[in-house]
């Protein structure tokens, strides 16, 4: 029986949330890239119901944090048993570590990723190395799960956006699943990862698939890395220390512009949706909050987080045609190299009396990340997930401040001052 036959629920923030069948429980789940902003919060989300998943494997090199598990509860933390693997490693490394882990897994969560070092995942040109190290570690963990004696129900892999060639052109919108993707554009990794997973799957005919794809990603994690909205938090934080109100540095069109983002949270839920019905075999699912937000709103709250002001009198100009651009007038990457900046937030981590733990200037924090959130790339349609029957919704606005919540219980960001997120209604 289908979830669409039970009441919706909520949790916390996160409204319209399926409600599954009870005999459904006692499930294992395997989630790969445990610690990384898409494994995490997918991990949480699963745990959110006591009886469904009695084991979460979670794969990455290095265990969680104490910080990162001090999110969850103890009786969630007790479901969740660390499997210390390097994807990097051969086939047979992997499935070593897997049989030897004991580990079972009903449905596997995909959320393995390499970043080049020095290098924006963001920019065309990275294609080629995003490629030659992200490609590999697919390949090789699917490899090693036969002789692990691990035959999985569903295999769901996680890509994301760039799957539709906005950032590199003018693409259709609204991005609609079924839409042809570019590969004659660009060496986008994320199409030889799907190629390998239906091969998998034919090889395997008691394993299906499922592919879901975020639009920038909102979520907690310690390495802060490439996590779109940390930057506009750690701007805001800086300004308040130095007295200076925080300025918007797009024009007026990206100010009014509203955009679809992706809450990890709410796309961890959708991902154990799509894995748990079956007329959701075989599919792919668009990803997103469900309710735009515009840079006007979002900046009108982010003030109100550090109790500054907004800067105003910005001399802000007002189809089908050339490529889209970002149109800025200063840049996050600028701002940040400014050692007044780094400075300041050498400041707020001295004031805090240790809450703030992480030198983000030092850390490897993606500035660039916050610059190309202003590009106009368009929204994905979420008229498939609604026809399949998924009605999760979450304000974005809420999401990024239980983020920036979660972020100073983790020691990057100082607190907000504030004590809640004004939804958009």
């Amino acid at each position: 029986m289908g979830s669409e036959q039970y009441p919706l629920r909520q949790s916390g923030i996160y409204r319209n949330l399926p409600t599954f069948d009870p005999s459904i429980k006692g499930l294992n789940a395997l989630v790969v890239g445990a610690t990384g902003i898409s494994g995490f919060n997918t991990i949480r989300s699963l745990l959110d119901t006591p009886h469904r998943w009695s084991t979460v494997y979670a794969v990455s090199r290095s265990a969680p944090s104490e910080a990162m598990l001090s999110l969850l509860s103890p009786e969630q933390r007790s479901r969740i048993k660390h499997v210390s693997i390097d994807l990097t490693s051969p086939s047979d490394q992997v499935s070593t570590a897997l049989k030897s882990a004991g580990v079972q897994a009903d449905h596997v969560f995909f959320y393995g990723y390499i970043h080049p070092a020095g290098k924006s995942a963001m920019d065309p040109g990275t294609a080629d190395a995003l490629a030659e190290t992200n490609v590999p570690i697919f390949r090789n963990f699917l490899a090693a799960l036969e002789p692990a004696g691990l035959a999985p129900k569903r295999i769901l892999l996680q890509t994301g956006g760039k799957n539709y060639g906005g950032h590199i052109g003018r693409a259709r919108t609204p991005y609609v699943e079924s839409d042809p993707q570019p590969k004659h554009l660009s060496n986008n990794f994320y199409y030889p990862q799907e190629a390998a997973l239906f091969d998998h799957c034919a090889r395997n005919p008691g394993t299906d698939w499922n592919i879901v794809m975020p639009f920038g990603i909102i979520g907690a994690v310690p390495a802060a890395g490439m996590n779109t909205f940390v930057p506009f938090a750690v701007m805001a934080a800086v300004q308040a220390e130095k007295g200076e109100p925080l300025a918007y540095g797009g024009d007026i069109e990206e100010w009014q512009y509203e955009y679809c983002h992706s809450s990890a949270r709410l796309t961890g839920y959708l991902s154990e949706w799509a894995v748990l019905e079956e007329k959701c075999r075989n599919q792919r699912f668009n990803a997103q909050d469900g309710a735009p937000v515009s840079w006007d709103r979002f900046y009108e709250e982010l003030a109100r987080y550090q109790s500054i002001e907004l800067a105003g009198g910005k001399d802000c100009p007002l189809g089908y045609g050339p490529p889209p651009a970002i149109k800025i007038s200063s840049s996050f990457v600028d701002w940040a190299k400014d050692e007044a900046n780094a400075k300041a937030w050498k400041r707020i981590m001295e004031a805090s009396g240790g809450q703030v733990k992480m030198d983000v200037f030092e850390a490897g924090l993606d500035f660039e990340m916050a610059d190309f959130v202003f590009y106009k790339i368009g929204q994905p349609s979420v008229a498939k997930l609604r026809r399949f029957g998924f009605n999760g919704f979450v304000d974005t606005i809420e999401s990024v401040f239980e983020m920036y919540q979660d972020m100073a219980k983790l020691g990057i960001l100082p607190t907000p001052q504030v004590d809640a997120a004004r939804p958009m209604i």
